[in-house]
């Protein structure tokens, strides 16, 4: 994915061998054509992980090693700022290209319900950090439907690279000096400081892949062995001198490790940890291997024509055929894309590389006027950064003004669920949440619970309480616990305990719905329960507040939560009364998407509630034979009169197939609050 090219020493100083033979290495341009044909055609058929990425990251550390050990063993200075700056001259002027297209695309034909998610990826891919949104997010890079992904989710692989290229030349400056300090040989260093780098990189990535997998995916320190065996390659190369005919079989075998490893391995799970050497270990035989000058050499076939062409524009295929193969899923409202399609794809993707190679890439590197000093190198930078912000942050404030407006105006035109309360009628106004900014229809309390007396102990619950802020002494505390389907609630929750000067503590899991203990929750999950419950006996709040049934998305039940009546004794026996919440309606769809693709009130997104939650009279009489348990039922607003719908006076209801918008939470506020005060009879 990278251009840089690797540099051959004229000589060899003090005793050390050359870093490298001849300036080009036609079989390692061979072995990225190879790589980034891996990486597309998985993403487009297979849908698994192929190691040609990981084979990219280990090339472009080996190149640039070659490079700075030729110039350091030559006495040549690094000049690292001009390094950066050549770098990224290079490496940026594609990426804002792809990124306008991707941009234009999206508002062609993506949904406005991705616009936001797009727009905030956009920035983060332009400025080399999109590992990092996408680890905070854990990001299933594994997802079968690759529709619902980011189109410019590849991106997570260039911003590693962009950081290593920031880091790796720092780490070898700093190793010239070392060495110069300590008078011992240069490489003697490079090769105590990366096999560190190397050991306590593998360390940790086997690890976090262990332990929380899709965040160790998009790491930056569980890929940074990758790039380090790549600079311990090219410190050992030139003492590896093995026979030729031994050459001609290591290349042959490596490449057929290399092509296979994505149907041999179940990778699944198992990236970035040791299994990744595998394709690692290929791509180095194939690099020790070298120029046989054979006739049956692997490197004869990786200097073929056509795969030194498609090597040329490797980064440029890399950066093209995720926005278009995702971009293209959207617009057909397809999970695969088939044989013809994804072949068509493919040819689309070589189409928009060649001419972004040809038209961009290829006339910057060679242009006069450019290379001829740092600052027209910084002026190119600056410029491919302004033309792809430009449209990303003027994009953003257009929907941040119609959003004002909307909010502005949403008392009068937007009721909600109280249109459902009062005797209004439901204007013609746009509905609300706008579908670009759904990224804020999650509930969040002002602040963590870092300053609160009573704040939790446990380490296990520390990220994830949140607090309201109450005006001097609180009236009641209200501890909420749960998963998304209790965060949701958050929305009415606010608002009441301000209006009340309640204090509003949460402790939120994701996918952990509260309960003691079960088979069928995770065992962090049950973890979180456990120090939940201990927290709530602490606390002593007045009550507590979560979900009491699980829905189901594709039958009529939601049936208790498991476990749910266990830790609701235990905390009667404390004294401590318990609101559960009744469970909203699932489906085996999007609602919102469904709602923007049909009409906000379209009766093909619409269901009767009894299709999709159990009998009310027996739901109500379990609870009721419960105690220490008052269920409270929000059904009748969110389903009024016996349907599901998608929109309600003018506000989504849904945010997708599952959760409730905070904003219709919040419109169903007169109602939960005296229901809620009934139920805790306050």
């Amino acid at each position: 994915m990278s251009q840089l090219q690797s540099e051959a020493p004229r000589a060899a100083v003090g005793g050390a061998p050359l870093a490298e033979k001849t300036a080009h290495r036609p079989e390692v341009q061979g072995l990225r054509a190879l790589a980034v044909l891996m990486v597309v055609t998985y993403h487009i058929w297979f849908g698994r992980v192929s190691g040609g990425v990981d084979i990219f990251l280990l090339i472009s550390a080996f190149l640039l090693t070659l490079s700075f050990v030729r110039k350091v063993e030559a006495g040549v200075p690094l000049k690292l700022g001009r390094y950066w700056l050549r770098q990224f001259k290079r490496l940026l002027p594609p990426v804002a290209v792809v990124l306008l297209g991707t941009l234009t695309a999206t508002a062609l034909f993506v949904p406005r319900s991705r616009w936001s998610e797009i727009l905030s990826q956009s920035w983060a891919s332009l400025l080399y950090f999109q590992n990092w949104v996408l680890a905070g997010e854990s990001v299933d890079y594994y997802a079968a439907d690759h529709s619902t992904a980011s189109p410019l989710q590849h991106f997570w692989s260039l911003s590693i690279q962009g950081q290593v290229f920031i880091l790796w030349p720092l780490l070898l400056a700093a190793s010239a000096l070392l060495a110069r300090m300590l008078r011992v040989r240069f490489r003697l260093v490079v090769l105590a400081v990366f096999g560190a780098v190397f050991v306590a990189s593998l360390s940790f990535s086997i690890a976090e892949t262990y332990g929380n997998q899709a965040h160790a995916y998009f790491d930056t320190r569980t890929r940074l062995w990758e790039f380090a065996l790549g600079t311990l390659l090219a410190l050992a190369l030139p003492y590896l001198k093995p026979p030729r005919w031994m050459r001609v079989g290591m290349g042959w075998l490596g490449l057929a490790i290399m092509l296979s490893v994505g149907f041999l391995l179940d990778v699944q799970g198992q990236f970035p940890g040791y299994v990744a050497l595998v394709p690692l270990v290929a791509a180095s035989l194939v690099i020790v291997a070298g120029q046989t000058g054979s006739r049956i050499g692997a490197d004869r076939f990786l200097s073929w024509k056509p795969l030194m062409r498609l090597g040329d524009m490797s980064y440029a295929l890399y950066l093209w055929h995720w926005p278009v193969l995702v971009i293209y899923l959207i617009w057909r409202d397809r999970q695969e894309v088939g044989l013809v399609g994804g072949a068509a794809i493919i040819m689309f993707s070589l189409v928009l590389a060649y001419l972004t190679t040809k038209l961009v890439e290829r006339p910057l590197r060679s242009s006069a006027w450019v290379n001829r000093n740092s600052v027209r190198a910084a002026v190119v930078i600056g410029l491919c950064v302004a033309v792809a912000a430009a449209p990303i942050a003027g994009w953003q404030y257009g929907l941040k003004v119609q959003a004002e407006r909307l909010e502005a105006e949403a008392l009068q035109n937007n009721p909600g669920a109280r249109v459902l309360l009062a005797d209004m009628s439901t204007p013609d106004a746009q509905p609300i949440p706008l579908l670009s900014s759904l990224g804020k229809e999650w509930g969040v309390l002002e602040t963590d619970c870092s300053d609160l007396d009573t704040r939790p102990s446990d380490p296990v619950l520390l990220d994830s309480c949140m607090a309201s802020v109450t005006e001097g002494e609180a009236e009641k505390t209200v501890l909420v616990i749960g998963d998304s389907h209790a965060e949701q609630w958050l929305g009415a929750l606010e608002p009441m305990a301000k209006k009340l000067n309640y204090q509003l503590i949460s402790l939120l899991m994701g996918a952990c719905s509260f309960g003691e203990p079960s088979e069928g929750r995770s065992p962090g999950c049950n973890d979180f329960n456990a120090a939940a419950l201990d927290y709530a006996l602490e606390l002593n709040p007045d009550a507590v507040f979560t979900v009491a049934t699980a829905a189901r998305p594709v039958e009529a039940a939601d049936p208790p939560v498991d476990g749910l009546p266990e830790a609701s004794e235990v905390l009667r026996q404390a004294g401590i009364p318990m609101v559960g919440v009744r469970d909203n309606p699932r489906y085996s769809f999007d609602m919102l998407r469904c709602a923007e693709a049909n009409g906000p009130y379209s009766e093909e997104c619409s269901t009767d509630v009894s299709e999709k939650l159990s009998d009310p009279v027996s739901i109500a009489s379990f609870f009721a034979s419960l105690p220490g348990v008052e269920l409270m039922d929000m059904t009748d607003l969110i389903c009024p009169y016996g349907t599901c719908v998608p929109t309600v006076g003018n506000v989504y209801v849904y945010l997708d197939d599952n959760h409730l918008t905070t904003t219709y939470t919040a419109s169903m506020i007169d109602a939960f609050e005296s229901r809620f005060r009934a139920a805790v009879n306050w």
